[in-house]
């Protein structure tokens, strides 16, 4: 428990060096780059215009429509938190990998390039979501109020993919083989979550496929925040106990994992 507490005043005392690396990230990420940030944009619409032709004009053919919502608006109100689910947990999986001279050559918190990884994740979501929130006020899908709920789906997200950083960040360094078990585990995740299909079309096996995911939990309050009507959250109260429980669990192990591993990792490359 004292780990817990140890990693969480970690992250709080160096939050400007977060900040700051995070802003040097972006920049020399898009340095090179003609179109810079835009890009934050032109690859989800990409990936957008790509799903929509096979699963919505392909795959779904006459169905059209998803309830009251127009296929588009059900896929981008999906297909945006997802990209930044899974972008941000295979970031931050290869964070201190990718870092490993800086963590190696002096004292230097590692669990915070965790933390810049999540933070840059966050810059595009808030970009694609800043386009699904002018698509709903201009539409009337949802409630003003439900917009708020965004924030606890942030909060949710990035406690999973923390969960999940600190286990994998470790292991992608202690077993090479993981880096390649992260990415099928993650493919099949986007297939089980539904992003392009429907929980209310589903059936029963993939519901209870869908009550038992994760992803699906957070995509589906994403959903709800933005283009559905009803309550400000998705699911029960057994959905969110389950979900908390889960993923405070993963949180408990990755961290451990992490400080039992942090300042023994080079020996292993």
């Amino acid at each position: 428990m004292n780990n817990i507490f140890k990693i969480l005043k970690e992250q709080w005392i160096h939050r400007r060096l977060i900040i700051g690396l995070s802003v040097y990230s972006l920049k020399s990420q898009y340095a090179n780059h003609y179109l810079g940030l835009f890009w934050n944009i032109l690859q989800p619409a990409m990936q957008v215009l790509l799903y929509y032709v096979v699963f919505g004009l392909g795959l779904r053919g006459e169905r059209g429509d998803v309830g009251d919502l127009p296929f588009i608006v059900h896929l981008i109100s999906g297909l945006f938190p997802w990209l930044y689910i899974s972008s941000g947990i295979n970031a931050a999986s290869g964070a201190i990998q990718s870092q490993i001279s800086l963590v190696t050559k002096m004292k230097f918190p590692s669990s915070t390039l965790i933390s810049v990884s999540i933070v840059n994740s966050l810059v595009n979501l808030i970009i694609t979501t800043t386009i699904l929130l002018v698509i709903s006020i201009i539409n009337g899908y949802s409630s003003p109020i439900h917009y708020f709920s965004f924030f606890y789906f942030v909060f949710a997200s990035v406690a999973l993919i923390s969960s999940f950083g600190l286990i994998m960040s470790t292991l992608v360094i202690l077993v090479r083989d993981m880096k390649n078990v992260l990415q099928n585990v993650i493919r099949m995740f986007f297939f089980l979550t539904p992003i392009f299909w429907s929980i209310a079309e589903a059936n029963a096996l993939m519901h209870t496929i869908s009550s038992f995911n994760p992803m699906a939990y957070l995509v589906m309050n994403y959903r709800t925040a933005f283009v559905l009507e009803g309550t400000p959250l998705y699911g029960d109260m057994s959905d969110h106990i389950y979900f908390w429980s889960i993923t405070l669990f993963l949180f408990y192990v990755g961290v451990n994992i992490h400080y039992r591993f942090r300042d023994k990792l080079v020996d292993y490359l």
